[in-house]
């Protein structure tokens, strides 16, 4: 579990929810609108499936998993893996690596290893194992952008809540008072909804989730770059070099202490 997400999630909820019974005094009902709702829920999810196939909008479950659920390798990690492999492979041959492949849960670095065990070419390796790198970015892009679009459309639905609110109260100005105070509450009801979902849930996590798709690339990377090296037979010392590139100066010393 991503403890900084359930961290965000937990302060921002009691952020406001504090701030809603402090303004309320306990009437939660204020804050609840069916026209705002309809308007800003229903209209965020027509924009959805207008701009995305159905294909990616199943995989909807999976991208809120992602942000709260992380199993991703730390470069650390991945550093260490790969110097031992390549240690196991120097010293007792590319076929003593087939017993590590049936302990590993990483189906890339499963497919690399199986590819250089069998002795394919290092050529064919890297384009296989880039080919599977382009198409998870793809995918990670998919999340990616169904977060930008309930960001950037649901404030729009918002809005057009909130003028729907003004053009019933200015239709009622001079008439019943409670009308108008009803209207008005619609717009700004509407208004607070959409700003809610846009800057507190949708954009946090469409960041989170670039964030981790980096790492995670970042990640694929490195170990591609070490497979290679193994299969070379280049010393430990040489593939965790061929990794350490990756990582920034700054930080190089912390790793190869983890290695």
């Amino acid at each position: 579990m991503d403890k900084a997400s359930v961290i965000g999630t937990v302060i921002g909820l009691v952020c406001l929810g504090l701030v809603a019974q402090l303004a309320s005094h306990g009437n939660w009902a204020l804050f609840y609108s069916e026209k705002g709702l309809i308007m800003v829920g229903g209209g965020t999810i027509s924009v959805l499936f207008m701009a995305m196939p159905m294909a990616k909008l199943k995989c909807i479950p999976g991208y809120i998993r992602k942000f709260y659920f992380y199993k991703g390798k730390s470069p650390s990690e991945v550093v260490k893996l790969m110097s031992d492999l390549g240690e196991k492979a120097r010293r007792d041959g590319m076929l003593s690596l087939e017993s590590e492949v049936e302990k590993m849960d990483d189906m890339f670095l499963v497919s690399g290893l199986k590819m250089a065990i069998d002795g394919v070419d290092p050529d064919s390796i890297e384009a296989t194992l880039r080919a599977e790198i382009l198409a998870m970015r793809e995918r990670h892009g998919a999340g990616k952008k169904f977060f930008d679009l309930v960001k950037v459309y649901g404030p729009g639905w918002g809005l057009a809540a909130t003028l729907v609110g003004q053009i019933g109260m200015f239709a009622n100005l001079g008439g019943d008072i409670a009308t108008m105070g009803h209207m008005l509450a619609v717009a700004v009801v509407a208004t607070m909804y959409a700003t809610v979902l846009a800057n507190a849930v949708a954009g946090p996590m469409g960041d989170k989730l670039s964030l981790r798709s980096a790492e995670e690339i970042l990640s694929k990377e490195m170990i591609l770059q070490g497979l290679l090296s193994i299969q070379a037979g280049d010393n430990p010392r040489v593939t965790m070099d061929r990794m350490m590139a990756f990582i920034p100066h700054g930080g190089r010393d912390e790793f190869k202490e983890a290695a």
